[in-house]
Order: C-alpha cells, then structure tokens, then sequence
C-alpha cells in the first residue's frame, strides 16, 4: 500500500504524524468491511483492553445523575455508526462493533455498568446527532465528533480525546489533487452538515462543494468519477483507505479538529464524569492499549500523546 501521512492526537499545534502499512492476513483479527481479517492478534489485543478497563466507584455516581440513570437501565445508548473503518465498523458476521471510538464507548459502558458489553448503538448522522443528544435519545455521543464553539452551544463536549484535521480523498491513480489548492475548479464531496464544507471554500473558494448525506455516498461519488475530490477529516479516510484500494488519501491536512464525547447539555454532570473518566484512562495506559489494538493497526509508530482534557474551546 502507498504510504499516506496520518494526522495523530497531541496536545501540542504540531501534531505527531504517522504513515500508513500495508493491511495483512491472519485469524485473529479486527475484520474489515468485507468480513476479512486484517491484522493478526488485533481482535486479542482489542478485548485484553476493554477486559483491563475499570468500573466506576459507586461514591461517582449519585442518585439523580444521568449515570446513575444508565447504571439502573444497565445499558449505555450510544449515538455512533457501524461503517467507519478504525473507529466503529460492524462485523457482518458476529455483528460486533470495533474500532477505537467503538472500544471507548464500550469502556464507558463499562465504567458505568461493569459489563462492556451493554452498549445500545442508535446510528446518527452529522445533521441528526445534536437533536438525539437533546432530545435523550441517546446518552451519549461517539462519531468522530468534530469539538465547535456552534455546536458546543446546543449539546456539551467531553475532551477532546482525539485529532485529526480535514484531508483528500481521491481515486486511486488521480495525480491532478495533491494539495488542497488543487480543489479549485474541482467538484468537491463533504458530507452535509459537516465542518469540511466551510473549510473547504476557506481553503480553494473555487472549488464546487457537492452535499451528500453519507461517507458511504461520497466515497461512491469518487469511485464512480461524480466527484474529482471528498474531504473529510483524515483519520476517517484512511479508514476508508485501509478497507478500499480504488482510493487514496492524498497530501497533508490543511485543519485541525479535536474529537469530543458529544453529551447532553441538559446533564453538566455527565461532562465531568466522561472527563474524569477520560483522564483516568489515558493516565493509566489503556487509551494508548486502545489506539494500538485499532488505528495502530493501520499506521507505523508509537501511541501519541491524547489531547489535554478541555484545551479547546466548546470542550
């Protein structure tokens, strides 16, 4: 596989960056879309890390918190999706979730719980996951969640645990994008809703901004030759890469956007608890043990350092 840079978390401006390996066989591994294996050991490796995860003191959920409310539900509803390779792709023959928001979700669910296992997945979309999270149909939100001051207005955010920033897509092959700049002229993807629209007529205001509802949608538009170009952040489209040889990630990321735990505004207790869980996790190593067991699994070097807990605005 052509290596592609990955944008990493940090806590610093000048992210760590990572490159893409080649996807390989085995029997124990994260499956892909298809339902292949991919690395071998990352499906061991995945369940020792929500097996190591901790459970939550009762003294940190009182009575009348929305924790305490899922503790007597005994399940965590999570709003997310089941197609983002890395962070929460859905295995279409065990129908188990994996990935690292996947595997933070079932932490969470742990940690409150006791039993990872009960998460209830209600898939959001980026027009629908604000209006789930104030109408409480979810209790929380796990989706690659872009941290924005104008969507931190209407629900609350927990981080950032993760970074990324707004990269290209590409067929395979296709030398006329390499930078952003070249998106000048171009029929350009994002998906509605989504912070890459605005960013990319900031970036190349003669681009041609394509609205389409789904990830799954723009990656077909570039496929099918409907769309020269699909920006999106980075680490999700080098999941799609990793699944997909007909496409490319293509030059470095021209933003930054920090992942936050998207929670309902009308709980501020459940922001502090998911960040005091979020640092309890990242100081005790299993958010690194994470992150090796899935995007480690697509790209070279060490676990970077998480974002610092509320260094962003909105968070």
């Amino acid at each position: 596989m052509r290596k592609r840079r990955l944008l990493a978390a940090a806590c610093a401006p000048s992210a760590l960056a990572l490159t893409l390996t080649a996807c390989g066989g085995g029997s124990a591994a994260l499956p892909t879309a298809s339902g292949q294996p991919a690395l071998p050991g990352a499906a061991d490796a995945y369940q020792q890390a929500l097996d190591a995860a901790p459970v939550a003191p009762r003294s940190e959920i009182p009575e009348g918190s929305l924790m305490a409310d899922i503790k007597k539900r005994g399940t965590l509803v999570v709003g997310g999706t089941d197609t983002a390779a890395l962070f929460s792709l859905k295995d279409p023959v065990t129908g188990k979730l994996t990935g690292f928001d996947a595997g933070l979700a079932a932490m969470l669910a742990k940690y409150i719980t006791g039993d990872a296992t009960q998460t209830k997945l209600v898939q959001v979309s980026v027009a629908t996951r604000e209006q789930l999270l104030r109408s409480g149909t979810v209790d929380t939100v796990f989706a690659t969640y872009s941290i924005t001051p104008e969507r931190a207005e209407r629900v609350d955010f927990a981080g950032p645990y993760y970074s990324s920033g707004n990269a290209i897509l590409t067929k395979k092959g296709d030398a006329a994008v390499t930078s952003v700049k070249d998106l000048n002229g171009k029929d350009v993807c994002v998906q509605s809703g989504s912070t890459a629209a605005v960013n990319v007529k900031d970036h190349a205001p003669k681009a041609k901004v394509l609205l389409f509802e789904s990830n799954s949608q723009c990656v077909q538009a570039v496929q099918q030759g409907r769309a020269d170009a699909y920006v999106n952040d980075q680490a999700l489209l080098v999941g799609v890469q990793y699944r997909d040889s007909s496409v490319q990630v293509v030059g470095e990321p021209f933003t930054t956007d920090p992942y936050g735990v998207g929670v309902p505004k009308q709980h501020p207790e459940m922001k502090k608890f998911v960040d005091a869980w979020l640092k309890k996790i990242e100081a005790s190593g299993l958010w690194a043990r994470l992150w090796r067991a899935t995007l480690g699994r697509a790209v070279t070097g060490d676990a970077p350092k998480p974002p610092v807990i509320g260094s962003v605005e909105g968070s």
